[in-house]
């Protein structure tokens, strides 16, 4: 099968979207489909890969390190035309989103979009008039859904979110699946090595893009109220952001000086060591559609603690292989993480759930899954997405 993507986001930028199509074409690949990807250029970026195609872009005004595809290219047509797709999968609503729409009803192939974003969540990067601009998103992407042939969601709460905003579309939930060869080589040592964590102190971690919706401002309070009671731990958050320096600052305010350490952005392979090297992991995202990391966390043995919300509510079972606090509750959450700190019983019998958990969440079972969903719509088998389903993905 030949999958056309289109994305507005690819390497070299991190996000759990270019980790979801890193993921699924890796497994596609292996599986003998061919994947060509359509996706924005970055400046001074080596490209390490065939079949991919980068449109001239330019920095997103509000995020440097992101790239705006300028969505038209005259080679587009040629490179299609030649390779001519037999699915366009596209991964945004907007730009190169809707540059894959247009080829996929030029060419008469089936158009899936998985949604992997509450756009309406992240109007703070808008300067004025936010609430018109969240219900313009809304329409936005509502209208979007309803022109493509499937929409494929990371959990079933986002199914339902996508029904109540009119979306009519068949909507089928396939989560990213985890790589989890790749989690049992970590090394669980590289971690305290590397930031001179002493033996005895125990490690909170985060990982993800440092933004405004990601919500670590209330990490750094929950675990200022965390060093009160346990001096000897420490938070290290992984990923980088236009918070970043923010972040910093309040972590200055907060009195919590070297306890909190910021490494910025790492190779994927250090990322994987940071998860086997930590003790909890911590989120605070109340925008997750699925909570990539969480995943990831758990594949490592990472008992969780996270905000009820969205995509997390799924990722988490609470009680089992984490716990999940409502929003805003920093009390709550101070407490579960101290529990996990302190009781080794009920830490090791999390990090055994979390493990087994996780393997519902594979990279092979959950691409096997989009791969069924393709070839139901180029069966013409259009009603088979139409109930989002309560399992992670079938077997």
């Amino acid at each position: 099968m030949k999958i056309g993507v289109f994305t507005d986001s690819y390497r070299p930028y991190t996000s759990g979207v270019v980790r979801s199509i890193d993921t699924f074409t890796s497994e596609l690949k292996a599986m003998g489909h061919d994947v060509y990807i359509f996706a924005p250029s970055y400046p001074r970026y080596r490209e390490e890969e065939n079949r991919v195609f980068r449109f001239a872009s330019i920095p997103a005004p509000t995020n440097p390190e992101f790239s705006l595809a300028l969505p038209f290219s005259l080679q587009l047509r040629p490179t299609i035309s030649r390779w001519r797709p037999d699915i366009i999968h596209v991964h945004s609503p907007f730009l190169l989103g809707r540059v894959g729409a247009r080829y996929a009803r030029q060419l008469g192939v089936p158009l899936v979009f998985t949604f992997h974003t509450l756009y309406d969540q992240y109007v703070h990067y808008v300067p004025f008039a936010r609430e018109v601009t969240r219900e313009l998103t809304r329409r936005f992407c509502r209208d979007f859904c309803n022109q493509c042939d499937l929409v494929v969601v990371p959990t079933g709460i986002i199914g339902e979110h996508l029904k109540k905003m009119g979306v009519r579309t068949p909507v089928k939930k396939i989560p990213t699946g985890i790589n989890l060869e790749e989690f049992s080589g970590g090394n669980k040592q590289w971690l305290r090595d590397r930031y001179a964590v002493r033996p005895e102190e125990k490690i909170l971690l985060f990982v993800g893009r440092l933004g405004r919706e990601k919500n670590v401002e209330f990490l750094l309070h929950v675990f200022a109220a965390v060093q009160k009671d346990m001096p000897q731990t420490r938070l290290i958050i992984v990923g980088s952001g236009p918070e970043e320096e923010t972040l910093k600052k309040q972590t200055v305010e907060l009195g919590l000086g070297d306890r909190v350490i910021f490494t910025g952005a790492l190779p994927r392979a250090e990322v994987v060591h940071c998860y086997c090297g930590a003790d909890v992991f911590v989120f605070g995202s109340q925008t997750e559609t699925q909570g990539l990391v969480l995943a990831e966390a758990k594949a490592a043995g990472l008992p969780v603690v996270a905000v009820r919300a969205f995509g997390a509510v799924e990722m988490v079972d609470d009680g089992e292989d984490g716990f999940l606090t409502d929003i805003g509750d920093r009390e709550s959450f101070r407490h579960y993480v101290e529990l996990l700190l302190t009781d080794r019983e009920l830490h090791e019998r999390m990090s055994r759930r979390a493990l087994d958990n996780v393997r519902a969440l594979s990279s092979n079972r959950c691409a096997r899954a989009l791969l069924a969903a393709f070839q139901d719509l180029l069966n013409g088998i259009k009603g088979s997405g139409e109930k989002t389903g309560n399992g992670i993905c079938p077997g």
